[in-house]
C-alpha cells in the first residue's frame, strides 16, 4: 500500500527542489482522501517541451504553466487530455482497493518565474499554487465556469495554507 509520487526536474533554467514539491503533491493528494496505492508524476520542464504538449494536447501555441494529464478510465479513447477536468478518479473510494495511475502534472519553472513576478509573489509561492492547482485537476477539479473556479481557488488556498504557508512554531520559552 503505496502513495508514489515520482518526481523529476528535467529542465536546467530554473532548479526546484523536487522533494519538497513531491512532498506537497504528497500532502495534497492525503488531504483529498487517496492514501495508498496511488502513482502521480510531478515533473519540472522547459518552455519548449512544454509549448509542445501544449499545441499536441490543446491546441494551442506557446508555454503555459501547469498542465494536468489525467490518465481516464474510459477505454474508448487514445491518449490523454490535459486540463479537460478530466474526471480523475470518479469518487474518492474508486482509488481505493486498486493501483491508480492518477496521472501527470508538468510544470514549467521559467513560465512560474514570469508569473511569480507579474503575480508580486516568491518563486516558491508560485510553484506551489501550480502543484496544488496540478493535482486537483488530477482529482477532477476544474475551473472553466465560474462557480468551479472558485470552488477550486478556495480550495487551493485552504491546502496551501495548511501544508505550504505553515506558520512557525511558536516560541514558549522564558
Amino acid at each position: 500500500m503505496t502513495l508514489d509520487i515520482y518526481a523529476a526536474d528535467e529542465q536546467a533554467d530554473h532548479p526546484v527542489a523536487v522533494e519538497r514539491w513531491a512532498a506537497l503533491a504528497r500532502a495534497v493528494l492525503e488531504a483529498e482522501g487517496i492514501t495508498s496505492d496511488t502513482e502521480v508524476s510531478l515533473l519540472f520542464i522547459d518552455e519548449p517541451a512544454i509549448a509542445a504538449l501544449n499545441q499536441r494536447f490543446l491546441d494551442k501555441q506557446g508555454p503555459t504553466d501547469v498542465l494536468s494529464f489525467p490518465i481516464e478510465d474510459e477505454f474508448d479513447r487514445g491518449g490523454r487530455t490535459p486540463d479537460e477536468g478530466g474526471t480523475g478518479p470518479a469518487t474518492i473510494e474508486a482509488a481505493t482497493g486498486r493501483h491508480l495511475l492518477l496521472g501527470d502534472v508538468v510544470i514549467c519553472p521559467t513560465v512560474a518565474a514570469f508569473n511569480a513576478v507579474d503575480h508580486g509573489v516568491t518563486f516558491d509561492d508560485e510553484i506551489a499554487l501550480l502543484v496544488v492547482h496540478g493535482i486537483l485537476h488530477l482529482l477532477g477539479m476544474d475551473h472553466s465556469l465560474d462557480d468551479e473556479a472558485d470552488r477550486m481557488e478556495r480550495r487551493e488556498q485552504q491546502l496551501l495554507d495548511r501544508y505550504y504557508r505553515v506558520a512557525p512554531p511558536v516560541d514558549t520559552s522564558p
